[in-house]
């Protein structure tokens, strides 16, 4: 069976071509080929009727809009990764959901945190929000990037016991990159509880909260690590809000790992912690979606 492209989505906006060329370097890094996308949807209630021969339709400009974005993404996916295996192709139907279809047949969607353009703008909340949410396979948001390499891959773990699929990628893509990994657990409980917590547990001989998840953390992690040994793993353990703390990591660390489904209770809610690090992030966050 052939390997799944990494596919990027693109409108020819600066953040889609940017999100393109992390894409041709992510396919390096994976040996794995490059697809480039991009749609030419009407706006809503606007029909594709062909006439005679005369001026262009709002059709044919969309296409030719995104013919030139295809065109141009190719030329910098070719900057960024001369030996790469690039092609590219049209997407027919509303961007979101025919770049989120895509995605069965990808083995990593790629689209930039906004954009303009017949990509109905990529702006989160509309097309990355959608994809990063709905794709089957891992989706990154790319934001722009600082040319330094900080050689540190961070993912946030709310529930260890159901964080494997957001580890398995965050070990893979640390050794990948020839980078440490740091697991960011962000305990989040409202404040009139943590002391009838902290008193319940913290008695003799029995652990506090913080020890009991420090250990299942570090558990999770020593059985991740036996399988990449190449990969050095920390791990920080915080109070606070986990959206925040996730934002923070992004600034030093040159990506940022979450998972798509987390344990109720453990956080505010996945969806609220996705939705604020994808928004205020300052670099690269790939969604992963739970086995």
């Amino acid at each position: 069976m052939a390997a799944k492209p990494v596919i990027a989505g693109t409108d020819g906006s600066e953040e889609s071509l940017r999100a393109v060329e992390w894409a041709a370097r992510e396919a390096v890094l994976r040996g794995l080929p490059l697809r480039i996308l991009s749609a030419a949807a009407l706006p809503p209630r606007m029909m594709d009727r062909r006439a005679a021969p005369g001026p262009d339709t709002v059709s044919d400009t969309l296409q030719k809009d995104r013919d030139r974005a295809l065109a141009a993404a190719a030329e910098r996916a070719a900057a960024a990764a001369p030996d790469l295996a690039v092609d590219a192709g049209a997407l027919a139907g509303a961007p979101a959901t025919a770049l989120t279809e895509a995605g069965s047949a990808a083995s990593m969607l790629v689209v930039g945190a906004r954009g303009v353009g017949a990509f109905t703008a990529l702006i989160l909340g509309s097309v990355s929000q959608y994809v990063s949410t709905h794709a089957t396979c891992p989706v990154a948001v790319v934001r722009e990037e600082t040319t330094a390499a900080h050689r540190q891959v961070g993912v946030g773990i709310g529930d260890p016991a159901r964080s494997a699929a957001a580890l398995a990628f965050a070990f893979e893509e640390a050794s990948l990159r020839k980078a440490s990994l740091v697991a960011v657990h962000v305990w989040d409980m409202p404040r009139g509880q943590i002391g009838r917590a902290t008193w319940a547990l913290a008695t003799p001989g029995r652990p506090s909260l913080e020890e009991e998840a420090a250990r299942q953390l570090d558990s999770v992690l020593a059985d991740w690590q036996s399988k990449y040994p190449d990969v050095q793993v920390s791990h920080d353990f915080v109070q606070g809000h986990p959206g925040r703390a996730l934002v923070g990591l992004s600034a030093r660390a040159d990506l940022v790992v979450v998972g798509r489904h987390l344990a109720h209770g453990a956080l505010p809610g996945p969806g609220a912690v996705r939705h604020s690090v994808l928004h205020h992030a300052h670099g690269p966050v790939v969604t992963v979606p739970s086995s």
